[in-house]
């Protein structure tokens, strides 16, 4: 599990990224519900914790694929491959995510570990 922050740091309607590998975005929605995904847009090198969030997608800030919060699928193009969801839990008031076992979708030319093939 990779421990993201305390909760009470993370307000509604905003998101961070861990520098995991790949990256993880966490996103506390404006309803109080936490998801996290990867965070790296699967059509381009794009940040997801810096994209919009609005009814449960976020949506890139690069070329506004939109994905869904809780799935990780595609909402909207260009991009046609999803991202990995992962497991959000709150434990003694700090956020923890469970990283997902699937292999993750990443853009064109991007590695596992964030550099560029």
């Amino acid at each position: 599990m990779h421990r993201a922050c305390p909760l009470k740091d993370l307000a509604p309607g905003d998101a961070l990224r861990l520098n995991t590998s790949p990256p993880i975005a966490v996103f506390h929605t404006e309803e109080g519900e936490l998801f996290a995904l990867d965070d790296t847009c699967t059509h381009q090198d794009a940040s997801l914790a810096d994209g919009w969030v609005e009814d449960c997608e976020v949506e890139c800030p690069l070329h506004a694929s939109k994905f869904d919060l809780r799935t990780g699928a595609v909402d909207a193009p260009p991009a046609k491959r999803g991202v990995r969801a992962h497991q959000v839990f709150v434990v003694d008031g700090d956020i923890m995510i469970e990283e997902s076992e699937q292999a993750p979708n990443l853009p064109p030319g991007v590695t596992v570990d964030g550099t560029r093939a």
